[in-house]
């Protein structure tokens, strides 16, 4: 009888169904929540920041979905990657404050690297846009997937260089890329050159597409488990000013990621 007199708090009740729509439909946006729970998007972005601040949802800068934090007590437990991202958003953030130019953060998968976040959204320079969340990008012609290629165990770095080798796979294009791989590690970093020979999707991008890029490897032990760039309109900057005045920042992100990744099981 008394609980019939108590008043559900309906503010309570509305933000539960914002957090169980966000957790049903992982990657959703604004718009999304706005046609689904017909609720004013002024009323969403109050919930949506308060359960953000409760640390139940985060946001993915690539592009303004909302996600559930694998550590929220309501959450189901993601996929590694997802985790990975949530970590790496931030600091994304933290590095688009203090260097003009746009990165990505991308993960291995099979024979390439995917990006799950990037702060291109929010960079202060438009002409160098990267991502989208979900591209493909290449472990031969991209400073990124070089990176990783670099930071990678010989056993591991064969195992993807064999699903990279084309049949007419040439000892001259065998030595290249072994050249490219010790030049990486001596430099501390990676760039887009020089060319291999090997073909794939992002080869004639990055002939292409006006832009350079200077990458690290996000590692964790001894062992990749991501890598991390910057890109900028090759215009606009020397590849080596750019790494004099922003590696030293990119290594220190690539750092903290692998530190705040210390507990994820990347086996799941």
């Amino acid at each position: 009888m008394i609980a019939s007199k108590v008043k559900q708090v309906r503010a309570l009740a509305r933000g539960i169904d914002v957090l169980l729509m966000v957790r049903a439909n992982e990657g959703i946006g604004l718009d999304e929540l706005h046609r689904r729970l017909a609720l004013p998007k002024a009323t969403l972005l109050r919930l949506l920041l308060t359960l953000s601040a409760q640390g139940l949802i985060w946001r993915r800068i690539a592009d303004g979905a909302y996600l559930s934090c694998a550590d929220a007590l309501l959450a189901r437990c993601p996929p590694a990657t997802v985790r990975l991202a949530e970590i790496a958003s931030p600091l994304l953030v933290e590095l688009s404050k203090r260097v003009v130019w746009p990165s990505v953060f991308a993960m291995p998968h099979f024979d390439h690297l995917e990006i799950v976040e990037t702060n291109s959204p929010v960079a202060r320079f438009d002409a160098a846009i990267l991502g989208p969340v979900g591209a493909k990008l290449s472990y031969l012609h991209t400073a990124t997937g070089r990176a990783y290629l670099a930071a990678c165990g010989a056993e591991e770095r064969e195992a993807i260089v064999a699903r990279l080798r084309p049949a007419g796979a040439t000892p001259a294009d065998e030595a290249l890329l072994a050249t490219i791989v010790s030049e990486t590690r001596a430099r501390g970093y990676s760039i887009r050159g020089p060319v291999h020979p090997w073909p794939d999707h992002n080869r004639q991008t990055v002939l292409r597409d006006g832009k350079s890029s200077i990458a690290v490897a996000v590692v964790r032990g001894d062992h990749p488990i991501a890598a991390l760039n910057v890109t900028w309109p090759t215009r606009r900057a020397e590849t080596a000013d750019v790494a004099a005045k922003h590696l030293g920042l990119l290594k220190s992100i690539a750092a903290r990621i692998a530190e705040k990744a210390s507990g994820i099981d990347f086996t799941k």
